[in-house]
């Protein structure tokens, strides 16, 4: 189990990174494949991992090219432990607004790209009217959770990981060459 931790914090940013894209692919497998349109909070969702998947992939990057010779760069790990915080905070938000725990602002209440040619089309009626996507309106549960509530069961777990790895004991780090 010890060796676990060690490889886990030693290479934090990796796995981070590993973690950030396949949640990103899953949600946009769910929007593709699945039908499920993201709300404007579900975007905010999306906007963390692509900050966490940017830290992590620098960080990374930067690990290998000075061949690890100190592990993962400490303040790469506490960057994304804010970014994962942050990630947690919108996604429970967006859960009490759908469980009715309190109001979503009104920018919450409809979504979509609004342009000059999308709106052209509207007004001349060549433009098929699309519903607005609702944060508060749940449109998957598993295990009695929704989208959000996973997702900040999942960013919590990330920035937990993030702490330990940017708090881990020197031995856990690599000696110096």
């Amino acid at each position: 189990m010890r060796g676990l931790y060690r490889l886990l914090t030693r290479w934090w940013t990796a796995f981070a990174l590993a973690a950030s894209l396949a949640l990103l692919g899953a949600a946009h497998a769910f929007e593709r494949f699945g039908g499920l349109a993201p709300c404007n909070l579900c975007l905010k969702q999306r906007e963390v991992y692509w900050g966490a998947v940017a830290i992590a992939l620098t960080a990374t990057l930067w690990h290998v090219i000075s061949r690890g010779s100190r592990g993962t760069p400490r303040i790469a790990a506490f960057l994304l432990a804010v970014v994962f915080t942050t990630g947690a905070i919108t996604a429970v938000f967006h859960m009490g607004g759908e469980n009715d725990w309190w109001e979503l602002p009104a920018a919450c209440m409809g979504g979509g790209d609004v342009s000059l040619e999308s709106l052209a089309a509207l007004a001349m009626g060549t433009a098929p009217v699309e519903a607005p996507v609702y944060c508060d309106a749940v449109t998957w549960r598993f295990l009695g959770l929704s989208m959000a509530g996973w997702n900040a069961l999942i960013s919590v777990a990330l920035a937990v990981f993030s702490l330990l790895a940017a708090k881990r004991p020197k031995d856990a780090r690599a000696p110096r060459s």
